[in-house]
């Protein structure tokens, strides 16, 4: 397998698993969060939703400077509206990712603000920290989804939850 044929396989298998816990976010949790400094469910849901995104980026530009491009988050409110702009940001993510090359994935990508260099990887690692955010940011959902008593999927195996409901019908 190529490493670009190794990639598109992990993010497949992080898109699905992400899926799963973008699903469960009850709509009348949006503006909770575990602690003042915590982002809200809402802010949360939106980074994650847009962080396939990111794949198109790195493959199409040389680097993202926050001082001539600000960020602008998205403002979805309700887990459809989440999840189709996840779907959305995963689809054209995972195109560029098919389209790229070998060689492209060598160049270096520098994440910036200003003069002040945020971070300087090639295009790889850039994708690589993209799919550790992805997985980080899930985890930190999971958190507060427990907190609030939602029954959580398993992420790389069944969740404790899953395995309560597999003793009830053993």
């Amino acid at each position: 397998m190529t490493i670009i044929e190794l990639l598109l396989k992990e993010i497949e298998q992080e898109v699905q698993t992400t899926r799963k816990m973008l699903s469960i976010v009850p709509n009348n949790k949006y503006d909770w969060r575990p602690h003042a400094k915590s982002m809200t469910i809402k802010q949360l849901t939106n980074h994650i939703a847009e962080l396939p995104g990111w794949l198109t980026m790195t493959i199409t530009t040389d680097g993202l400077d926050f001082a001539a491009n600000p960020y602008e988050p998205t403002n979805a409110d309700n887990t459809a509206d989440v999840l189709e702009i996840f779907e959305n940001t995963y689809a054209d993510g995972y195109a560029h990712m098919q389209g790229a090359d070998e060689a492209e994935l060598e160049k270096p990508w520098i994440l910036r603000n200003g003069d002040h260099v945020l971070s300087a990887r090639t295009k790889y690692g850039t994708i690589r920290m993209t799919l550790g955010q992805l997985i980080h940011h899930r985890a930190q959902l999971g958190v507060f989804l427990r907190l609030l008593n939602v029954p959580i999927p398993g992420s790389y195996g069944p969740s404790a939850d899953e395995l309560e409901q597999m003793k009830q019908y053993a």
